[in-house]
């Protein structure tokens, strides 16, 4: 049995910098009620986000649009893989309510891959967007895009309704980048990221998962390739392996080497670097409005 096999079928220990304490407060009882009652749809719920109880208690919160079924089939997302539902032409409107309903201050918005459509779902992204903005007007916005190819037609509907923050994520480092993500191109998502500065989106974000075999001098390579194309918000955190199907962790960063990323990525002129493990795309995203 090969070693990479062994990884599979084992999971390794994690270590205690890993380790989470359950969500608490009023704030997130509260917040958490109203999920319920209302049936309301979060990443955060359904990813069992780690970092859940404190962005709600900020009021913050993640929601995922165009369902929940990907026409990709990348090696770290848990998200499943195959034949999308049709879209819900409602679906702007539901998550607008949703997040009057929660009180929401600061809203992030993604999405799975939707290749499946003429306009990969751009249309319904910038619906969505339009209605948060009519129902919700002091709240704002982030959205987490995916890369839509790289067509320029799609990607021009998000700067036409102009959120506070774009972001798109590299997830990777450019040698793992076809094994990671797999239909995506490292240089495709820097030339998508390139083309939202250069056309007046003033925040950009993206994020990476380290712990997939992944180099430091990788890494850092990869934090010059953002900062090149004038990327603004980098988030850097452990990738931890969703089941026994996806890629194996290879291993688990120190809370010593986030930081040294942390303070590099702050050297090169980064506005934001959040790098630690349990960070996420969305962690402390109210904060990257400054």
């Amino acid at each position: 049995m090969s070693t990479e096999t062994l990884a599979l079928q084992q999971r390794t220990p994690k270590p205690k910098w890993l380790r989470v304490k359950l969500p608490t407060g009023k704030k997130y009882t509260a917040l958490r009620g109203l999920v319920d009652k209302y049936n309301l749809h979060t990443i955060c719920t359904s990813g069992s986000c780690p970092n859940m109880g404190e962005c709600w208690t900020e009021g913050t919160a993640t929601f995922m649009i165009l369902g929940n079924i990907c026409t990709r089939s990348c090696g770290f997302c848990g998200v499943k893989t195959g034949r999308p539902e049709d879209v819900d032409w409602d679906e702007p409107e539901k998550v607008a309510r949703s997040i009057k309903i929660m009180g929401i201050k600061h809203a992030v918005v993604t999405s799975v891959d939707r290749d499946d459509l003429k306009d990969m779902g751009s249309i319904i992204w910038a619906e969505t967007v339009k209605a948060i903005r009519r129902m919700n007007p002091e709240t704002t916005l982030e959205t987490l895009i995916p890369d839509f190819q790289g067509n320029t037609t799609n990607i021009d509907r998000i700067i036409a309704v102009k959120p506070e923050v774009v972001s798109h994520n590299m997830e990777t480092v450019k040698r793992l980048t076809r094994e990671v993500r797999i239909q995506a191109k490292y240089e495709k998502s820097l030339e998508v990221l390139k083309y939202l500065k250069d056309n007046g989106i003033k925040r950009t974000k993206s994020g990476m998962m380290l712990g997939l075999g992944e180099t430091q001098e990788e890494v850092i390579q990869t934090m010059r390739d953002l900062r090149g194309v004038g990327l603004d918000i980098l988030t850097i955190g452990q990738y931890l392996q969703p089941s026994k199907k996806h890629l194996p962790v290879k291993e688990f960063i120190t809370p010593e080497q986030f930081k040294k990323y942390e303070e590099i990525g702050l050297e090169m002129g980064f506005r934001h670097v959040e790098s630690s493990a349990l960070v996420r795309s969305s962690y402390k995203a109210q904060k990257h409005l400054t």
